[in-house]
């Protein structure tokens, strides 16, 4: 008797404005996560895009959500979208224990092709922030507090796009020897265009990485976290 695969749904916040770029993202990200997880059937969902995470879902997934903290859509949107359904939860990206050894991998790979040493580097952390409540700037510190030893002597600077301290305000300081990493899980219109804008104001002459959830490393990371999901009991809703 064949086996069924087993499924896991990756879902993220999207553009509702214009679903269909983003939804072709995340499709693309849950294929290359599909490449480190055979036998898994691997699907995408963004919020955003009316009906979709619902049309996916199967009984028993593995739902990944492709976030940065647990904050106001991974708490509440989405367990509301998904009520009443048996479902295993992994723990959202920007909280994966092993995301800030990639990251000092992305920013150790750049600092060393530009010619700058750690000692002399600056990192700016740019992440969303929110109005909603705390859990956004607490998930981006502790990421800071876990990235600032992995890359001694490089001074670490957070600013946020919806919230103190703002991102233009961080940035202006800053000299041309700095590295910005975009601490989001895809480009959308905050990665487009807010902090574009905002690094511009700021006059900001350095170096900006791909948004977190793009950098080397991160399917991997994704189908790590949706193995240990499958296995875990505490996971299941």
């Amino acid at each position: 008797m064949t086996q069924m695969p087993q499924t896991a749904v990756i879902t993220a916040h999207g553009q509702p404005s214009a679903p269909a770029p983003a939804e072709a993202d995340l499709a693309a990200t849950a294929r290359a996560v599909a490449a480190h997880l055979p036998g898994w059937d691997v699907r995408s969902a963004t919020l955003a895009d009316p009906g979709r995470l619902e049309a996916v879902m199967q009984a028993g997934a593995v739902v990944y959500p492709f976030f940065m903290s647990r904050g106001y859509f991974t708490s509440k949107v989405l367990p509301g979208r998904l009520q009443g359904r048996t479902i295993r939860m992994a723990t959202p990206f920007g909280l994966d224990s092993g995301l800030p050894d990639l990251a000092a991998r992305a920013v150790q790979q750049l600092a060393s092709q530009q010619d700058w040493p750690l000692s002399t580097l600056n990192l700016l952390l740019a992440a969303h922030g929110s109005a909603r409540g705390p859990r956004a700037a607490e998930a981006a510190e502790e990421f800071a507090a876990q990235l600032g030893p992995l890359l001694p002597g490089c001074t670490l600077s957070l600013g946020y796009i919806e919230q103190d301290p703002r991102l233009a305000s961080a940035a202006a300081p800053l000299p041309a020897r700095s590295i910005c990493l975009p601490f989001f899980a895809q480009a959308g219109d905050h990665v487009k265009e807010d902090l574009p804008e905002a690094l511009d104001t700021a006059g900001f002459g350095g170096t900006v990485l791909p948004v977190a959830g793009a950098l080397p490393g991160a399917p991997a990371l994704i189908a790590a976290a949706i193995r240990r999901a499958s296995l875990d009991r505490n996971a299941s809703e």
